[in-house]
C-alpha cells in the first residue's frame, strides 16, 4: 500500500498540472456535435466549478417529482438537480419501467421551472427481458441468465456482450435503443440531460461493474456511447463517468477509465458520510479539467468538507434518504453563500445565459418555495377576525393534503342540531373549475398561486334557487401561511343576500 500511495501522488501531481490549465470556455465537450443547449450547460457547470455547489435530488421513478418536493419541504429550497431512474422493475414497482413516458413529461417540466435534469439507468442485463429484479431471486436464480440488476454475467457471456454480430450484442443493441427512444424524446424537446450510465462501475454489484480487463467495464461504457452518439445521433447528453469510492485496490478508477474523450464530467457517490480527501484528490487526477460531481450521496457534504474539497458542481441525494441529514445540519449547508438552489437568486442570475439558449425565459430573481399547506388545523377564534354572524358558517377543523397541483380539502363543521358535517374538494391548483355542492346548493370553485407562489387564492360561486328566485353568492379567500407554517390566515370576501362582508379566519396547526 505504501508503494500504491507514492504512485498515486506522483500520478497526482502530473495530471493535476494538466487540469488546473484548463479554464472556463476552454473545455472540449466528449461528443462533439453536443447541442448548443448541451453545450450551454456544461459551460455553466464549469463556470460555477470552484465557487457553487448545486443541491440536487434523485428521484424513483414511479414518483415523478415527490422526492423533490419532500426534500424543498424539509429544508426550505428546491433542489437544482432532478435527478430519475429510468426504470427496470414491474408495473406498480417504485423503479418501474413503465414510468419512463410519465419521467419524459416530468424532466421537460422540471427543465422550464428552472431545474437541471440528471437521468440514469439501472440498465437490465443483456440475459433478459424487462421487467427484471433489484437484486437476484434466490430460488430459481441461475447464474447463465441473470434477471437482476444485481449479480455477474459469466465471463464468456461478457466477452459476447462485447462482440458485434452475437445474440447477446444484439439483445443489448435492442435494450439500448430502447432507452434511446425517450432520450430522443428530451432532445426534441431542447432538454439537456446529465446522463450517468453504469453508475458506480468500480464496484462488483452491478453486473456490468467490477470487471478490470481490457474488455471490461469501461468497454462496455465506451461501447454505449458509441451506440448513443453515433448510432442514434444523441447530442443532448452531457456524459458522467460514474464510481464509487475506491476503498480497496481492485475499486481504484484507473482500471475503469475509458479515457477524457468519453466524458464530460467525472462524479463520485459516497455514502455513509465518506469524504476521504484521498478519494476527491484521486478523482481530480483524472479529471483532466473535468467538471467535479457528488452523483449519488447519502448525506449531502457539510460546509467543512467543501472547504477543503471546493470543485464538487453539486451533489445529489438518494431518494429516500433526505432525513439522514437533520434539519439543522441542512440549514447550515443551504445558508452558505456557495450552496445554490433554485430560490437562490445568484443561481436564477447565473443560469440566465443556459436558459436563453434552450429558449426558455430568465427566472425571477424573487422566486420563492411554494407554500405547502398539508396537514391537520384548528380554528382559532381569539387570533381570527370576524363580524356579527359569528363562527357559524366556518369550519372548525382543516384537512389539507397538498401534492403537486393536487388540493384535497376536507372541512369540519360543528352542527348544534347534529353530528358534525364534513364536506370534500379535491381541488386543483391550476385555475381547473371544481364543482361541489354547498347545502343542496351547486358551487363551482377555481383556486390559483400567486406570481409568487406565496398565497393561494381560492374563488367560489354559490348559486341558490328559492321560491323560483335565483341568487349568487361568490367567495374569494386569500391563503397565506404564518409563523413559520404553523398558522393559517385565510383572508374571505364574499357578496350575498346576506351582503357584503369580509373577515379573517386564523387556523393553528394541530
Amino acid at each position: 500500500m505504501k508503494l500504491f500511495r507514492i504512485v498515486f501522488r506522483l500520478s497526482f501531481i502530473m495530471f493535476f498540472s494538466v487540469s488546473t490549465i484548463i479554464k472556463a470556455g476552454d473545455f472540449k465537450p466528449a461528443n462533439s456535435n453536443m447541442s448548443p443547449e448541451a453545450k450551454a450547460l456544461l459551460e455553466f457547470l464549469h463556470n460555477i466549478s470552484g465557487k457553487y455547489t448545486l443541491t440536487g435530488q434523485h428521484n424513483y421513478p414511479n414518483a415523478k417529482d415527490r422526492n423533490s418536493q419532500f426534500a424543498a419541504k424539509y429544508f426550505g429550497k428546491t433542489p437544482v438537480i432532478f435527478s430519475a431512474d429510468l426504470g427496470f422493475a414491474r408495473d406498480g414497482d417504485k423503479d418501474s419501467y413503465l414510468a419512463r413516458p410519465d419521467i419524459v413529461k416530468e424532466a421537460i417540466k422540471q427543465h422550464q421551472q428552472g431545474a437541471i435534469i440528471a437521468l440514469m439507468w439501472h440498465a437490465v442485463p443483456p440475459t433478459a427481458n424487462e421487467p427484471v429484479t433489484f437484486q437476484p431471486k434466490r430460488e430459481g436464480s441461475k447464474p447463465d441468465s441473470l434477471a437482476s440488476v444485481q449479480g455477474q454475467l459469466l465471463d464468456q457471456q461478457f466477452n459476447n456482450l462485447l462482440t458485434p454480430g452475437t445474440e447477446l450484442y444484439k439483445h443489448w443493441c435492442a435494450q439500448v435503443d430502447s432507452i434511446a427512444v425517450y432520450l430522443k424524446k428530451l432532445q426534441q424537446a431542447n432538454v439537456p440531460v446529465l446522463w450517468r450510465p453504469y453508475h458506480e462501475m468500480n464496484g462488483e454489484w452491478f453486473w456490468w461493474g467490477g470487471r478490470r480487463e481490457e474488455k471490461g467495464t469501461a468497454a462496455l461504457y465506451k461501447q454505449l456511447f458509441d451506440r448513443l452518439v453515433n448510432y442514434h445521433k444523441l447530442n443532448n447528453l452531457i456524459w458522467v463517468w460514474s464510481v464509487d469510492r475506491p476503498s480497496k485496490l481492485e475499486r481504484q478508477f484507473s482500471y475503469y477509465f475509458p479515457g477524457s474523450d468519453y466524458m464530460d464530467i467525472v462524479s463520485l457517490d459516497v455514502y455513509g458520510k465518506d469524504f476521504n480527501q484521498s478519494y476527491y484528490d484521486s478523482l481530480i487526477a483524472y479529471s483532466n479539467g473535468k467538471v467535479l460531481a457528488l452523483a449519488e450521496v447519502g448525506n449531502p457534504p457539510t460546509v467543512d468538507i467543501l472547504k477543503n474539497q471546493p470543485l464538487w458542481a453539486y451533489y445529489t441525494t438518494w431518494a429516500g434518504m433526505v432525513r439522514n441529514t437533520l434539519k439543522k445540519q441542512y440549514i447550515e449547508l443551504i445558508n452558505d453563500p456557495r450552496i445554490l438552489s433554485q430560490e437562490d437568486s445568484i443561481y436564477c442570475k447565473l443560469i440566465t445565459p443556459y436558459r436563453t439558449v434552450c429558449g426558455l425565459p430568465p427566472l425571477a430573481t424573487d422566486r420563492k418555495l411554494k407554500i405547502d399547506f398539508s396537514g391537520e388545523w384548528s380554528f382559532n377564534e381569539d387570533k381570527s377576525v370576524l363580524d356579527n354572524m359569528g363562527v357559524g358558517f366556518i369550519p372548525a377543523k382543516l384537512k389539507i393534503t397538498q401534492f403537486e397541483i393536487n388540493f384535497n380539502l376536507q372541512k369540519t363543521f360543528t352542527e348544534e342540531y347534529t353530528d358534525d358535517r364534513v364536506t370534500v374538494d379535491n381541488l386543483t391548483l391550476d385555475g381547473k373549475e371544481f364543482k361541489s355542492e354547498m347545502r343542496n346548493a351547486p358551487m363551482i370553485t377555481k383556486a390559483n398561486w400567486s406570481d409568487k407562489m406565496d398565497t393561494l387564492f381560492i374563488e367560489s360561486i354559490i348559486t341558490f334557487n328559492r321560491g323560483g328566485q335565483t341568487s349568487i353568492m361568490t367567495t374569494n379567500e386569500k391563503w397565506s401561511l404564518q409563523e413559520r407554517g404553523n398558522v393559517l390566515s385565510i383572508i374571505q370576501s364574499s357578496d350575498s343576500f346576506f351582503g357584503k362582508r369580509k373577515i379573517t379566519m386564523v387556523f393553528d396547526k394541530r
